[in-house]
């Protein structure tokens, strides 16, 4: 009987909130952290290789993203260096605080805020129909879906007054997650 191969599943920038089943991956390791493989996620190539990662988690670290300067950016790299890594149809989960929550430009140590327009600088077709080919980007990822942590005051409301109250009240939404999907 031939042995399955086990999938590579890393969660970057774990710090003490390690997923199951995952490998972490901080600036830190232990035992100050999870992480089993120490290495500086703005520092690339990351330490593995081509088309080898079936899934990525990663929660609370896009937002610390740094600008570089107004064009080459470290978002940029580190969706590329995604793209380089995973697996062809594997897909990646991101949770980060939401652009109208306060948890967002509370921590000074954020550097950006992430919505839902944020993630659609990684798809290749979205940045051809904006004629955004320039931007110096090649991952191409398709958004698999969204979903949102909510202020539990606003609960239990109908989809159509959430969505008025989202696209107009700062702290209804905590967090954002997205899934993305290597194409």
């Amino acid at each position: 009987m031939k042995k399955s191969k086990k999938l590579l599943k890393v969660n970057l920038a774990c710090g003490n909130n390690l997923q199951k089943g995952f490998v972490g991956v901080d600036i830190i390791g232990k035992p100050e952290t999870q992480a089993k493989i120490v290495h500086n996620l703005l520092t690339f190539p990351y330490p593995f290789k081509d088309n080898s990662v079936d899934e990525i988690f990663c929660s609370h670290f896009i937002e610390h993203l740094p600008h570089r300067d107004s064009f080459n950016d470290y978002f940029f790299d580190f969706f590329n260096e995604l793209y380089r890594i995973m697996k062809p149809g594997a897909k990646a989960t991101f949770v980060a605080p939401y652009y109208t929550s306060m948890r967002a430009i509370q921590d000074p140590t954020h550097h950006r805020s992430i919505g839902e327009a944020t993630f659609l600088y990684v798809s290749k077709e979205w940045r051809k129909l904006n004629k955004l080919e320039h931007y110096p980007i090649k991952c191409d990822f398709k958004v698999e879906s969204m979903n949102y942590s909510t202020n539990p005051a606003y609960e239990g409301r109908s989809q159509e007054a959430m969505q008025q109250m989202v696209q107009n009240y700062w702290n209804v939404v905590n967090d954002i997650a997205v899934v993305l999907r290597k194409q």
